[in-house]
C-alpha cells in the first residue's frame, strides 16, 4: 500500500506565504500597534466601569461609551499632557528662581549640616569651594553636562509630539473597542481555543486579569501619590508646587516614587529655618513615599497575583525599549507572559507519568500517578 507523498515544496511555499502575509500586515499596522495595545489595556482594565455606566444609562451602549471616553480624557490623557506642559512652561521660571538665590549673596550651610558626623566637614568644604568659584565657576562645571541634557531634550521633543498623537489615537481606538467589546472578546477567546483548546481559552482570561491588575496598580497608585504629595507641598508653601506635582506623577509612573521630589523639598524647609513645616513635610514624605507598598499590591492582586519586581522591570524595560508608551505596555506584556507561564506550569492535567532512573531490578516509580477519570 503506497504511502501518500509529502509535497515539501508546497508546504514550504505555504509557510513562506503565511509568514509574508503576517509580516506585511504587521508592517502596515506598525504606526497603530502601540496605540492599539495601549487602548486594549485600558479597555480591559475599565470594562466593568463601562458595564456599570451602561446599566444606569437605560442599558444603552452609546452614552456609556461617550462617558468612558470622556473619563479617559480627564483621568488618563489630561494628567500626562498637563504634566508635560507644566514642566515645559515652568522650566524658565525654575531656572530664574535658582539664579535669584545667588543674587542675594552667598548661601550658608545650616549648622546642623556642618555638624553631621563623618560627612559634615566634607560637605562644608565642597560647599565653600563651590561658593568661592561663584556662579561662573558653577556654570563652567555644569556646562558639559548641560549640553548633553539639552541635546537629549531636543531629541525628545519629537517623542513628546508623537506621544500627544498617540494619546488621541489611543482614546479613539478605545472608543471603538468599547462599542464592540463583546465581539472582540469572543474573537480572542476563539483564537485561544483554536491554539490550545480549553486551556488556551483559560489563558486568555488569565491575561485579561493580569492586564486589569497592572493597569490599576500602576496608574491609580501614581495618581494618588502625586495628588497627595502635591497637596502636602501646597500646604507647606513650597514654590512651584504644581510643577513638582507633575514631576512626581512622572516619577511615580516610572516606579521611582515621589521621595525624589519630597525629600529635597523637606531639606529646603529646614534650610530656611521653618522647622515646624519641615517636620510636617518629613512626616508627609514618609507617608506618601511608602503608601505605594500597600496600595499597589492590593490593586494588582485584585486582578492577578504578580510580583512587584516584575512590574518594576516591565516599567523600566518598556521605557527604555518603547519610550513613554512602554511605561504602560512593558509591565502588561511581562505580566501576561508571567501569568501564562505560571498557569502552564501549574496545569497538572498536562503532566503524565514520568519515570526516573532506578537501580537494576527495581520497578520504575512514576513521579506523579495519573489522575483517575472524574
Amino acid at each position: 500500500m503506497n504511502e501518500p507523498r509529502i509535497d515539501l515544496a508546497k508546504i514550504t511555499f505555504g509557510v513562506l506565504t503565511i509568514v509574508l502575509l503576517i509580516g506585511s500586515s504587521l508592517w502596515i499596522l506598525r504606526p497603530f500597534l502601540g496605540a492599539t495595545i495601549w487602548a486594549a489595556m485600558l479597555v480591559v482594565a475599565t470594562w466593568p466601569a463601562l458595564l456599570w455606566f451602561e446599566s444606569r444609562l437605560w442599558n444603552r451602549r452609546g452614552p456609556a461609551v461617550m462617558v468612558m471616553v470622556l473619563i479617559l480624557l480627564l483621568l488618563f490623557v489630561l494628567p500626562l499632557t498637563l504634566a508635560i506642559s507644566t514642566i515645559t512652561a515652568n522650566a524658565d521660571d525654575a531656572v530664574a528662581w535658582f539664579r535669584s538665590l545667588t543674587r542675594d549673596g552667598p548661601l550658608q550651610l545650616p549648622d546642623w549640616v556642618i555638624q553631621l558626623p563623618f560627612v559634615g566637614s566634607k560637605l562644608a568644604a565642597l560647599w565653600n569651594e563651590t561658593v568661592a568659584s561663584g556662579v561662573s565657576g558653577v556654570e563652567a562645571k555644569v556646562t558639559p553636562y548641560a549640553r548633553q541634557v539639552t541635546s537629549w531634550l531636543v531629541s525628545q521633543l519629537g517623542v513628546v509630539g508623537a506621544l500627544s498623537v498617540q494619546f488621541v489615537l489611543t482614546v479613539a481606538i478605545a472608543g471603538v473597542m468599547y462599542a464592540s467589546g463583546e465581539d472582540a472578546a469572543a474573537w480572542v477567546r476563539r483564537f485561544g481555543r483554536r491554539l490550545g483548546g480549553s486551556r488556551g481559552e483559560d489563558a486568555v482570561v488569565l491575561a485579561g486579569k493580569a492586564i486589569r491588575g497592572v493597569a490599576m496598580g500602576v496608574g491609580v497608585t501614581a495618581i494618588l501619590q502625586a495628588v497627595i504629595g502635591g497637596i502636602g507641598l501646597a500646604i507647606a508653601g513650597i514654590p512651584f508646587a504644581s510643577l513638582l506635582t507633575a514631576v512626581m506623577f512622572m516619577l511615580c509612573i516610572v516606579q521611582i516614587g515621589p521621595t525624589l521630589v519630597l525629600a529635597p523639598a523637606t531639606i529646603w524647609m529646614f534650610w530656611n529655618g521653618s522647622t515646624s513645616w519641615g517636620i510636617f513635610l518629613a512626616v508627609w514624605t514618609l507617608v506618601v513615599g511608602t503608601m505605594d507598598n500597600f496600595i499597589r499590591p492590593a490593586l494588582i492582586k485584585r486582578g492577578a497575583d504578580l510580583p512587584l519586581l516584575l512590574i518594576f522591570a516591565g516599567v523600566i524595560g518598556g521605557l527604555l525599549g518603547f519610550g513613554l508608551v512602554g511605561v504602560f505596555v512593558g509591565p502588561v506584556m511581562l505580566a501576561v507572559a508571567y501569568t501564562l507561564v505560571v498557569a502552564w506550569m501549574d496545569d497538572k492535567d498536562a503532566i503524565g507519568p514520568v519515570a526516573v532512573a532506578v537501580p537494576a531490578g527495581a520497578p520504575a516509580v512514576p513521579l506523579e500517578t495519573p489522575r483517575p477519570p472524574a
